[in-house]
């Protein structure tokens, strides 16, 4: 690069090439601006008055400087050969917050320059695409919206989420379903237990030819009224959707399990698998989850109670997977705050073990904090005197 300074003018300009296309002049409001084609962008030479502050305002087209003014200095276009995949390299680069090489070469240039990624929205002459150029920008978008997908996949964190969620909507059709087949059946064999004997129903009408085979699968005698035919078909198909659900439910779980097994070990041996995962995902992820307050921790979930506390209700003393822990709901009402506020800040600990590759809690730690649980239920056996 060769630079040319006379009295008033500040020339910028390439090696002269072998052959070298006629300069075009652009007039602004105080300076004239001569582009010049060479090679893959132009160069330009422009009239500037040295001392004042300039920036440059880019985007994926072109990289103008700019004076305190308004006035353009200098401007490289992109005359690259346009496609798709290229143009989705350049975003790529803008939304990593790097400079694309027109910018460097125009700070080069003026190295007292300030880049300003966000100066071209904001300029109301900058140039509106061409019809061509957006559609080609359209095809670059998609493909880096197909690539963050792809990317996706190896978060474990996003995987966790999906993995969660489904399972949670499984469940909550599963309940439904499975409870209004109990009933059912229990309408037809009023002699089947319907509390005991509740995992046993759904198989054995779904594998029944009849109602009678169903009753005797089940141990219990033949009902004395029995379904019409299309009645008892409804019936089978409902409980065969509930035998179904039940097993993809199964998989969804083994799968979190095995997942959040490996990822969060340590939080996963102090709550299990299942009560891990669901934190991890109520959090938004490991990283946010180990950089959250123990407090924060202990009330995940419990989004109605914080609610409620804002408009004057007391504060809540744990959220839902907290409470799902064997710990703090088959303790005594009085201590189950003190125990869910010793478990949470665990389970902080824990879980900054797991993000931040510490050694894995071994049972034996975990065995350990559950024994002063039952320090702290021993210590309280009677719930407090109100004054």
């Amino acid at each position: 690069m060769i630079e040319t300074h006379t009295q008033d003018k500040t020339c910028f300009h390439e090696p002269l090439p072998l052959k070298r296309e006629p300069c075009i002049a652009v007039p602004t409001d105080s300076s004239t601006i001569r582009l010049c084609q060479s090679g893959a962008f132009r160069t330009v030479q422009a009239e500037m008055r040295f001392g004042q502050a300039v920036k440059i305002h880019y985007d994926w087209r072109l990289s103008r400087v700019l004076d305190d003014d308004g006035n353009v200095l200098d401007v490289i276009l992109w005359d690259a050969r346009r496609t798709a995949f290229t143009l989705a390299e350049r975003l790529s680069l803008l939304q990593a917050s790097r400079l694309l090489p027109e910018t460097r070469t125009l700070l080069e240039r003026f190295p007292e320059a300030i880049p300003d990624p966000f100066g071209a929205m904001s300029d109301p002459d900058w140039p509106e695409p061409e019809e061509g150029e957006a559609n080609l920008l359209q095809e670059a978008t998609t493909i880096l919206a197909k690539r963050g997908v792809a990317d996706a996949a190896g978060n474990i964190d996003r995987r966790l989420d999906m993995l969660v969620n489904a399972a949670a909507e499984l469940r909550s059709a599963w309940t439904t379903n499975e409870a209004r087949c109990v009933e059912w059946a229990g309408l037809f064999i009023t002699e089947a237990d319907l509390d005991n004997q509740r995992t046993q129903i759904p198989p054995a009408i779904a594998d029944a030819s009849k109602i009678d085979e169903a009753a005797d699968a089940l141990g219990v005698a033949p009902p004395a009224h029995v379904p019409t035919e299309i009645e008892w078909e409804a019936l089978r198909s409902h409980a065969s959707v509930v035998v179904a659900s039940t097993q993809r439910l199964q998989e969804h779980e083994d799968a979190i399990r095995e997942i959040a097994s490996g990822y969060i070990p340590s939080l996963s041996a102090l709550m299990g698998p299942l009560g891990a995962a669901k934190l991890v995902v109520l959090a938004g992820g490991r990283e946010r989850l180990a950089r959250m307050p123990s407090g924060s921790l202990q009330v995940l979930g419990a989004h109605a109670a914080m609610a409620a506390h804002r408009r004057g209700a007391p504060p809540p003393k744990h959220g839902a997977i907290l409470f799902s822990m064997p710990q703090v709901s088959h303790s005594p009402r009085w201590v189950r705050g003190k125990i869910a506020r010793f478990l949470a800040g665990k389970a902080s600990i824990a879980v900054r073990v797991d993000h931040f590759d510490g050694v894995p809690w071994s049972q034996e730690q975990v065995d350990e904090i559950n024994g002063e649980v039952d320090a702290i239920k021993a210590k309280f056996p009677k719930p407090p005197k109100r004054g």
